[in-house]
């Protein structure tokens, strides 16, 4: 067996969304296959907790892992974080991680608040995989994943607005990875159903509704961060060079299903 298929020796990775749940779980995994790993996200406090909480893992170069504060629904600040990254060095892996969500019934959203969804979980992704471009056609093997959702390919009761935000980011990343191949940049999508996170702790904690997921899920649980961050790892890794446009379900096999 080749083993540098299965390694991220040598590559550098930018992972937004960075400081906690999968995030924090595919920083970890990158990590552990031997990319540097550069992590962002708003929380500047735990952004760096989680920094020195990985460093502490991962004992090694002081620049193995490194954190930048930045809103990447924020021009500004987009712009800073890409500069910042192309003075470390460049880029070989984007993970557009980053989201957001308010759940409520499609006529009760106000403008703002559907249109800040989709600046989270699609327009930033978009923005950052064209400013990152330059820099990931540098090398001759590049990967892009955008973490979407199995509700942007089915109903799951997440609010109209963040089904259709990563619905698109599903699309997008399809039309990015026909757009991009000539170029070696290879451009796929993981689809996570319910995941063990802070975020998904509330809705989980009702024990009726969590028997309506686990019955729809034939796996019979709930996905952990690790899990999604193993399919985003091998879509990075030269192991799976052959692979772009691809959107993988982390999801216990609940799309077979729906909800």
């Amino acid at each position: 067996m080749n083993r540098n298929r299965w390694s991220l020796d040598g590559h550098r990775a930018l992972i937004t969304g960075a400081s906690a749940g999968i995030g924090l779980a595919i920083c970890r995994e990158l990590l552990g296959l031997g990319a540097q790993v550069l992590m962002v996200a708003r929380d500047a406090a735990l952004l760096e907790q989680a920094r020195a909480d990985l460093e502490d893992e991962f004992p090694g170069p002081e620049d193995a892992v490194i954190a930048f504060p930045a809103d990447v629904t924020d021009e500004q600040q987009r712009t800073e974080l890409l500069d910042w990254v192309a003075d470390h060095g460049g880029l070989h892996i984007l993970v557009n991680n980053a989201g957001g969500n308010i759940t409520r019934p499609a006529l009760d959203y106000g403008e703002d608040q559907w249109r800040g969804i989709f600046e989270t979980n699609l327009f930033s992704a978009f923005e950052l995989c064209r400013g990152a471009y330059p820099l990931l056609t540098k090398h001759a093997s590049s990967s892009i994943v955008n973490i979407g959702s199995v509700s942007g390919e089915v109903h799951v009761r997440s609010g109209a607005p963040y089904g259709m935000s990563k619905a698109a980011l599903h699309q997008m990343s399809r039309n990015l990875a026909v757009e991009w191949a000539e170029d070696g940049v290879r451009v796929n999508c993981v689809a996570p159903w319910y995941i063990r996170t802070r975020r998904t702790s509330g809705k989980l904690s009702d024990p009726d509704y969590l028997d309506e997921v686990l019955l729809r899920t034939p796996l019979g649980r709930i996905g952990e961060p690790e899990e999604v961050a193993a399919a985003v790892a091998f879509l990075c890794m030269p192991a799976s060079s052959y692979i772009t446009g691809e959107c993988i379900a982390v999801d216990g096999g609940f799309l077979r299903y729906g909800f």
